[in-house]
């Protein structure tokens, strides 16, 4: 017989390890009101109401002060800006303005600070409930050159899935780009680590904890050339492509001004419109340009936080999806959202597009960007759902705090009474989060070296 077991007692599983999460007060998952059997990494059967499962299974864990979702998956992110949060220069600026005066701060990164920034957004990605995070890397100052590696470190020491983009520039202000030189590379040296960083760390595979695409960083900080020569390596090597695009009209006049092109044509030039890509932002297309992207497939993670933060507009999600886009969430760098909180993006993502669209905006529509549209356009047909033979990848949130008093639908209640915190949350089967506290992590020891870290780097301006 199955033991009733706590949490707490529950081991992580082994692949024949089973358990039933029993009778949750509500499940984001169809015909699954009795819950979900997990066996191993996946979920192995949707229990309905009322029902026993069919499978064996070797513990039960009662769920029913728990709302359980599919684990949220962050598909834009700049960890190491998580050191430079509310930095007062680069207050009350436009994106441009705002890149500018913090790219100096950002040209003395150094390899412990990156970890120290990247371990920190992570374990509050996780604790949010968020189960996979793409994070967009793009400068590699000499003194950060195996950027990379130190991400792919801190990530395994979490244990929370990751798609790791070597970004890249290369058009420094001596080019006509933004950036300053300090933090651009040659495009060989991009490329050839790119490869590197490829062949090191993609795993493709079923249930992969790490991912690598490839990620120049925008059209003001890389050329023409760059980009089709990634491209080109991200089509031999089976690998997606992201970029910031069509974040504000600065870029978009950027584009008309040094390539004559609007930035769909430009992508469309640089051999990128197609679904091998997502676009962090996506907001200033017009019509014909949302019907290419969805012809195309191309994917869009829309940044609400961010966006409105820098006042960049708001991205045409409905159309965008009408049109055949992929489209997720990001919570964007910790910089422009000051914030690395999933569920809290996933709110802002409700309330921005209601602004735009109407009340008939639901939470729904906010659940599946931040689960099946973004895992959808990382490329991922694993994750992203609660369904036999996903990954399980799962958030459970209690609704034991004040601002849940008085609700009543439990899945609208995550969102519009305010969650901000997952009680647990599985990665591949395994409990990351217990009780709030993020297994194996000492929280103290992380919160004073990366506040160090993010002194020191502000202290070299």
């Amino acid at each position: 017989m199955p033991n009733e077991s706590s949490l707490h007692l529950l081991p992580n599983p082994s692949s024949s390890y089973s358990v039933w999460l029993k009778n949750p007060l509500a499940i984001l998952a169809d015909s699954a009101e009795g819950g979900l059997v997990v066996k191993g990494q996946k979920v192995i059967e949707l229990v309905a109401k009322g029902q026993q499962p069919k499978s064996s299974y070797d513990e039960v864990m009662e769920c029913g002060e728990l709302v359980i979702l599919p684990g949220l998956i962050n598909g834009h992110h700049h960890f190491y800006q998580t050191l430079t949060r509310a930095l007062p220069q680069a207050l009350n600026k436009p994106l441009f303005g705002w890149l500018t005066s913090l790219y100096p701060v950002w040209a003395g990164l150094e390899p412990d600070m990156l970890y120290q920034a990247t371990r920190l957004a992570l374990a509050e990605l996780l604790l949010s409930g968020c189960t996979t995070a793409a994070d967009h890397h793009y400068l590699f100052p000499e003194a950060l050159t195996q950027a990379m590696d130190i991400q792919a470190e801190a990530a395994a020491s979490i244990g929370i899935r990751m798609t790791m983009t070597r970004g890249s520039m290369s058009l420094g202000v001596n080019d006509g780009g933004l950036p300053p030189q300090s933090t651009v590379q040659q495009e060989d040296t991009i490329l050839a680590d790119s490869e590197r960083v490829i062949k090191r760390y993609h795993d493709p595979s079923e249930g992969s904890m790490l991912q690598v695409a490839l990620a120049p960083c925008s059209p003001f900080s890389v050329t023409p050339e760059l980009m089709r020569n990634s491209a080109t390596l991200a089509a031999q090597h089976n690998v997606m492509l992201h970029t910031h695009l069509a974040e504000t009209i600065d870029e978009e006049n950027f584009c008309l001004q040094r390539f004559g092109l609007r930035t769909v044509d430009y992508l469309d030039s640089v051999g990128w419109l197609g679904p091998q890509t997502w676009l962090a932002h996506g907001i200033h297309f017009n019509d014909d340009e949302i019907k290419r992207l969805g012809a195309a497939g191309t994917g869009i993670c829309h940044c609400p936080t961010s966006n409105m933060m820098l006042a960049s507009g708001m991205a045409p999600v409905q159309e965008l999806e009408a049109a055949g886009c992929p489209v997720g969430l990001g919570v964007d760098g910790s910089a422009s959202n000051d914030g690395s909180n999933m569920i809290q993006e996933v709110r802002q993502a409700l309330y921005l597009q209601r602004l735009k669209y109407g009340a008939q905006v639901s939470h729904f529509d906010a659940y599946r960007w931040a689960t099946k549209g973004s895992a959808k356009m990382l490329g991922r047909s694993d994750i992203g759902s609660l369904e036999v033979g996903k990954q399980a990848d799962i958030a459970c949130f209690k609704l034991d705090e004040m601002r849940f008093s008085g609700s009543h639908d439990p899945l609208a209640a995550l969102l519009l009474c305010g969650a901000h915190k997952a009680q647990h949350v599985m990665v591949a089967g395994k409990w990351r989060v217990k009780y709030g506290v993020i297994e194996g992590l000492d929280v103290g020891p992380l919160l004073q070296q990366h506040g160090a870290a993010a002194r020191a780097l502000v202290a070299k301006i």
